[in-house]
C-alpha cells in the first residue's frame, strides 16, 4: 500500500506573514511525512525547501484534495469549500503565482482528519487480522480435541506444533505494526498523550443503561395514562359534538398527528434495530454509523415515548384550559408551541439528547433535498424512502405552517388556508417532493455507477409522483373522467412498487430458489413469515382504494381514517425496512455494496509534471 503526494517547486515563495502562520502546521505535515517515510508509506517526491535573501525558508507543498474524495463525504459543501479557498490563496493572496496550488490552513486541516481517519481504520484493522489468527488458533485447537475424543487417539499434540510454529500464528508483525502505529498516532494526532490517542484508536463502546429502560417504561406508562384521561376529558366536554368539533380538528389534529405519526416511525425504527440486532445483521456497517455513538434500539423507544408523552400532555393541557375558560386565541397557540420546541431541539448545538443522531439526521436530510448533487450513500436512499412514507406528516406540516403564519387562530378562520390557490398548489409540490427527491438520487447513482437499474427505479417513483398527483386532483374534481385516471395511475404505480419491493429490495420470488419463491439464503428461520410479510405488504400497498371509496360520514371519522392509513403505510414501511436491509446483508460482500474505504488527500500520480 502506497500514499502519494505531489510535491512541486514554485517561483513564487511564502511570504513572511503567511509563512508565520502556517509554520506550525506545514512543519507538523513535514514530521507526518517523514514518520510515514520511515514506516514504509511511498511518496513521490520530497518537500523541496530554499532560503531567500533574507535567511527564510520558503516551500511550496502540493496536497491535492480531489473532487471525489469531497464528493463522498461532505459532498458538494466540501468542493465548494476547497474550490473558493485555492482561489482565494491564486488570486488573492498570490496575485503573481501563476496558477500554483498552494496549501493553505483549511486544506492542511481538512488533509489532516482526512489521515487521521485513515490510522484509525488502519489500527481496526490490524486489531481484527490479529483476532482473526487468534480465533483461527482457538479453533484448530478444539477441533484437534473433539478428533482425539472422537477416534481415541492422541494426535492433536503433534499437530499444534506444527501450527503453532506456523507464520501464520508465531509472527508478531502485526502487533509491531499496532505499537508503531500507535507512536505515530500519539506523536503527530495526540501531542505525545497516549490515552487521548487511545480514545481516538480503542473508541469504547456505548454501554447499556438501565435508566434508559427504566425512562421507556415510565415514559410508556405516563403516556397511556395522559391518552386516558385526555379520552375522558374530551368525552366530559363535549368536544367531539357537533358544534364544537371543526374548530377544535381545525386546531388540535394537524400538529399532534405530526407527533403521533413520529413517535410511531420511531417505535417501528426501534423494532427495526431490535430485529437486526438479535438477527446479526450489521446495520451498523451498511449505514457506516459510527459504532460509538449508532442509535440502539432503547434509545429510540426512548425518543418515540418522549415524543408520544410530551404530545399527549400537551393535549391534556389544551382541553383543560379550554374547559376552563381561558382565551381561545392563548389556547389554540399550545400545538404551535409544542412544534416550535421540538425544532429548537433538534438543532439544538449541545451535547444533549442524542446531538451526534440529531445532527446526522439534519446532513441526511440535507443531502436528500439538495440531490442530486451529493454522492448518494445507502443511509441517504434509505431515510428518502422514508419521507415518501409521511407524505401526510408533511401536508400536516404545511397546515400547521399556514394556520400559525395566516394567524388563523386569532380569527379562527380555518378555510383561509384550505380555500387559497398557493396553498393548494402547495399540496401536489409537497406530495411530490419526496418521490421527486429519491428519482433524483437513482440518477446520480446511475450517473456514478452506470447500472441501468437506477433508471428503471427511477421510473417508479416517477409512476408514484403521477398516482399522488392524480389522487390529489379526483379529491376536488369527483368526476368519472379523473376517477378512470385514479384507477389506471394508482394500478400502474403499485404493480410497478409491488415487483420492485419483492423482487429488488427483498431479492424474494426467484422462483429458481431452493426456498420456494423466496431466495437463498435467509436470515428467519420461519419461511412462513417471509410469505405473511409479502401478504401484509400487498394488503397495505392497495390503502389508496379508500381515497375512491370514500369511508366518510363526519369531520371525525374523516380525520381519524386519514390518520389511521397514514399509520397503517408507517408500519409498511418499518416492515419493509427489516427485509431491505437483510437483503442488502446477504448481498452486501457479493456484490461490493458497503465497502470500507478511506479517502486520503493524495492524489495517484505517475510522474510530476
Amino acid at each position: 500500500m502506497s500514499w502519494h503526494a505531489s510535491i512541486r517547486n514554485h517561483k513564487s515563495a511564502w511570504s513572511p506573514g503567511e509563512l508565520s502562520e502556517t509554520q506550525s502546521e506545514t512543519s507538523r505535515t513535514d514530521e507526518i511525512i517523514d514518520a510515514l517515510e520511515r514506516n514504509g508509506v511511498s511518496f513521490i517526491n520530497s518537500a523541496t525547501r530554499h532560503k531567500t535573501k533574507g535567511g527564510k525558508p520558503k516551500m511550496s507543498l502540493r496536497v491535492d484534495i480531489p473532487d471525489a474524495v469531497a464528493g463522498a463525504d461532505g459532498g458538494g459543501a466540501r468542493s465548494i469549500a476547497t474550490a473558493t479557498s485555492v482561489l482565494w490563496e491564486e488570486l488573492v493572496n498570490n496575485p503573481r503565482s501563476g496558477g500554483g496550488d498552494f496549501i493553505n490552513r483549511k486544506k492542511i486541516q481538512c488533509a489532516e482528519k482526512m489521515i487521521r481517519k485513515a490510522f484509525v481504520e488502519l489500527y481496526k484493522g490490524l486489531g481484527l487480522l490479529k483476532t482473526y489468527s487468534s480465533l483461527n488458533m482457538i479453533a484448530f485447537t478444539k477441533i484437534l480435541k473433539k478428533f482425539d475424543k472422537v477416534s481415541g487417539q492422541q494426535a492433536s499434540s503433534s499437530y499444534l506444533k506444527v501450527v503453532k510454529r506456523s507464520q501464520f500464528t508465531s509472527s508478531d508483525k502485526v502487533v509491531r505494526l499496532m505499537d508503531e502505529l500507535e507512536s505515530i498516532f500519539t506523536k503527530h494526532f495526540a501531542n505525545n498523550d497516549r490515552k487521548k490517542a487511545m480514545k481516538f484508536l480503542r473508541p469504547h463502546q456505548q454501554k447499556d443503561s438501565h435508566m434508559v429502560t427504566f425512562f421507556v417504561g415510565l415514559f410508556t406508562g405516563c403516556s397511556v395514562s395522559l391518552f386516558s384521561i385526555y379520552i375522558i376529558l374530551a368525552h366530559l366536554s363535549g368536544i367531539f359534538t357537533s358544534g364544537a368539533q371543526v374548530s377544535y380538528l381545525e386546531t388540535v389534529y394537524p400538529v399532534f398527528s405530526v407527533f403521533a405519526l413520529l413517535s410511531l416511525h420511531m417505535f417501528m425504527y426501534g423494532c427495526n434495530l431490535f430485529m437486526w440486532k438479535s438477527t446479526r445483521i450489521n446495520y451498523t456497517f451498511i449505514f457506516e454509523f459510527a459504532p460509538s455513538t449508532a442509535l440502539r434500539y432503547r434509545d429510540a423507544f426512548l425518543m418515540g415515548t418522549t415524543f408520544m408523552t410530551s404530545v399527549v400532555a400537551a393535549m391534556v393541557i389544551h382541553l383543560i384550559l379550554r374547559a376552563a375558560g381561558f382565551s381561545a386565541n392563548e389556547v389554540d397557540t399550545i400545538p404551535g408551541i409544542l412544534l416550535l420546541i421540538f425544532i429548537c431541539v433538534l438543532i439544538c448545538p449541545f451535547d444533549t439528547f442524542y446531538r451526534p443522531t440529531r445532527f446526522c439526521f439534519i446532513r441526511i436530510l440535507r443531502n436528500i433535498i439538495c440531490s442530486p448533487f451529493y454522492k448518494v450513500l445507502m443511509v441517504d436512499f434509505f431515510m428518502a424512502d422514508q419521507l415518501t412514507s409521511q407524505i401526510p406528516l408533511l401536508r400536516h406540516i404545511e397546515s400547521t405552517a399556514c394556520y400559525f403564519m395566516a394567524q388563523s387562530f386569532r380569527t379562527h378562520e380555518y378555510n383561509t388556508c384550505k380555500n387559497g390557490r398557493i396553498y393548494r398548489e402547495l399540496a401536489y409540490l409537497i406530495s411530490f417532493s419526496p418521490y421527486f427527491w429519491r428519482a433524483m438520487q437513482c440518477i446520480r447513482r446511475w450517473w456514478d455507477e452506470s447500472n441501468t437499474d437506477h433508471l428503471v427505479n427511477m421510473g417508479k417513483y416517477v409512476s408514484a409522483m403521477v398516482a399522488a398527483g392524480v389522487r390529489i386532483t379526483y379529491a376536488r374534481e369527483s368526476t368519472t373522467g379523473w376517477l378512470a385516471v385514479v384507477l389506471v395511475s394508482s394500478v400502474v404505480a403499485t404493480l410497478y412498487q409491488l415487483y420492485w419491493d419483492f423482487v429488488k429490495d427483498w431479492g424474494l420470488l426467484n422462483p429458481k430458489s431452493k426456498n420456494a419463491w423466496l431466495r437463498d439464503d435467509l436470515v428467519l428461520k420461519n419461511k412462513n413469515i417471509y410469505y405473511l410479510s409479502i401478504a401484509l405488504n400487498l394488503v397495505l400497498r392497495v390503502a389508496w382504494i379508500e381515497t375512491i371509496v370514500r369511508f366518510r360520514v363526519n369531520p371525525v371519522q374523516s380525520h381519524l381514517l386519514d390518520f389511521l392509513l397514514a399509520s397503517l403505510e408507517v408500519i409498511r414501511r418499518g416492515h419493509w425496512n427489516f427485509y431491505r436491509v437483510e437483503n442488502e446483508h446477504l448481498n452486501n460482500v457479493g456484490h461490493f455494496r458497503a465497502v470500507k474505504t478511506v479517502p486520503l488527500p493524495f492524489r495517484d500520480m505517475d510522474s510530476d509534471d
